[in-house]
């Protein structure tokens, strides 16, 4: 009996290009011989699969190995890896590089270093390029015609050039379509870059589809060029793709972040869960002015109010003090967050239910405005939370997958930086949210601006990333609350808690419906 079965096992790890030492293959054959013969064969298949995940040296397999992988399959990966909730910080995402010949997202297993070199720059923006160029290669406006179909019955068809295609011609062309970022290469110049090149720009006669066109973004370029210049007739952004289609290309991938190779997307256990929990809440809270005593009072009501019913989790952004206290500033904290704490273990419901999660502002604590930013530092929070256990201290930006919901928070007052570095401003000034939603949604990142105005760490840019887009983005920004539904994706604003009125914003994954909420100001 160990005889065949040893020689099932190793057949089976030939197959995929592997090979046991005699002590490994002992040890497997032992811990197989009492399973039944049905369920061997699916056994080996799934311990081949947790072997292949590891980071090998070689193709033969010893005994630790082997171990670690048994240990992986016992532990039942499908508990482990289909959580319902799991926060996931921005440092720790998985990287995946587009690979244009196979036309596929390949994993990238080297480890990032904060303070890159100055390739990681060129890399970012090259990324950003390619993600977006293959996104809108495969839009229906720029793929070839289908031969032999009648072309009366044929959306008109256009092809995108690289820039070295203008740099390349001495003669004039007309009605050319770039995808290429807007930069300064000279003052006062503006120049469009793609990785084949840079060629001026003029502007004089370009008209602005809707958006907040700033320097960095990428942006469809339609005109002629003549005597070196792209002359531009208009400026669009690259068409946006729901994360539905996006998937169907790449499969079910986990470009989200969390434990789960896979995408909880494809999770019929979490979608079962998703779907009994039919009072799921999150309460989305920003710049709660802890320092501040009416303020404290206003959030002392809201939770007063969620106590009968607590919500799945509560998300409060900073700034958690009203001013910058210098010297001061971390003791302030400390006992702002006392008082918060005095105030949660009040409401025995709240501390026993729901989760509260914390999110840092641009003043808080930290290295600096470069995003992301990590959490406030441990010295802050630890009495802090050992008094709430369920309160985690993450990332700015941050996500949350709830089953099968893809939530990204963002903590920055990034729409009037935007408006700011607009290059030509939007006539229709009421219009700014849906401006800045689209603009988003279309460069596929959480803040495309110039890298002198938003800082980014270069190796992390991945982690300002939306695609495939999210279920949910909420943008933790002082600006006037708005929700906003773009491409599938709902896009809210909580507003300011402490100098917008006491409003916030509630979500409810069961109808993905967004309410605005406020506090009372009697």
């Amino acid at each position: 009996m160990s005889a065949k079965l040893k020689s099932v096992v190793l057949s089976t790890f030939k197959m995929n290009g592997l090979s046991l030492r005699s002590e490994a293959t002992k040890y497997l054959v032992d811990i197989l011989t009492p399973v039944n013969e049905v369920d061997r064969a699916e056994w080996i298949d799934k311990i081949v699969e947790a072997i292949q995940k590891q980071p090998l040296s070689s193709s033969l397999i010893d005994k630790t190995i082997l171990e670690s992988a048994v240990e992986e399959c016992n532990d039942g990966g499908e508990e482990d890896n289909e959580k319902a909730f799991v926060v996931v910080d921005a440092f720790t995402l998985p990287r995946f590089n587009y690979n244009v010949e196979r036309k596929k997202f390949l994993s990238d297993s080297s480890a990032p270093i904060l303070h890159a070199g100055a390739d990681a720059k060129s890399t970012l923006f090259r990324d950003r390029y390619t993600i977006l160029h293959q996104r809108t290669s495969r839009h229906s406006l720029f793929t070839p015609p289908v031969p032999g179909s009648s072309t009366g019955t044929q959306t008109k068809k256009f092809q995108l050039k690289p820039v070295e295609f203008l740099l390349g011609s001495t003669a004039k062309l007309g009605e050319i379509i770039v995808l290429g970022m807007i930069t300064q290469l000279k003052e006062g110049k503006y120049f469009l870059e793609d990785p084949t090149g840079a060629v001026q720009l003029d502007l004089s006669k370009a008209q602005f589809h809707s958006g907040l066109f700033t320097e960095n973004c990428f942006v469809l370029a339609e005109g002629w060029y003549e005597d070196q210049v792209f002359h531009i007739n208009a400026f669009g952004f690259p068409p946006p793709e729901p994360a539905e289609t996006t998937r169907s290309y790449f499969g079910n991938l986990n470009f989200f972040g969390g434990p789960s190779d896979t995408c909880a997307k494809a999770s019929s256990k979490l979608l079962s869960i998703e779907q009994e929990n039919e009072d799921a809440m999150f309460v989305f809270v920003s710049e709660i002015w802890l320092d501040v005593v009416e303020v404290r009072e206003k959030l002392n009501t809201l939770l007063l109010g969620y106590s009968e019913m607590p919500p799945t989790c509560f998300v409060f952004c900073g700034n958690y003090t009203s001013k910058p206290y210098g010297k001061l500033h971390v003791k302030t904290l400390k006992e702002s967050f006392q008082v918060l704490a005095d105030m949660i273990n009040q409401f025995p419901s709240l501390l026993e239910n729901s989760r509260f999660i914390f999110i840092p502002g641009p003043q808080d604590p930290g290295p600096g405005n470069i995003l992301p930013r990590p959490a406030i530092p441990d010295c802050v929070t630890e009495e802090f939370r050992r008094r709430v256990p369920n309160a985690m201290f993450t990332t700015n930006p941050c996500r949350i997958q709830y089953c099968t919901q893809e939530i990204v928070i963002f903590r920055e007052d990034i729409v009037m930086k935007m408006c700011r570095n607009c290059i030509r401003f939007p006539e229709d000034s009421t219009e700014i949210p849906n401006h800045f939603v689209k603009t988003v949604i279309s460069q596929a990142h959480l803040c495309p601006l110039p890298l002198h105005v938003s800082p980014i760490y270069w190796a992390f840019d991945n982690a300002m990333r939306v695609y495939p887009l999210p279920d949910l983005i909420v943008f933790a920004d002082k600006y006037d609350p708005f929700t906003i539904k773009s491409v599938n994706c709902n896009c809210t604003n909580t507003g300011s808690f402490s100098k917008g009125g006491f409003s916030f914003k509630v979500y409810y994954p069961q109808s993905r419906e967004i309410e605005d909420s406020k506090i009372d100001m009697d």
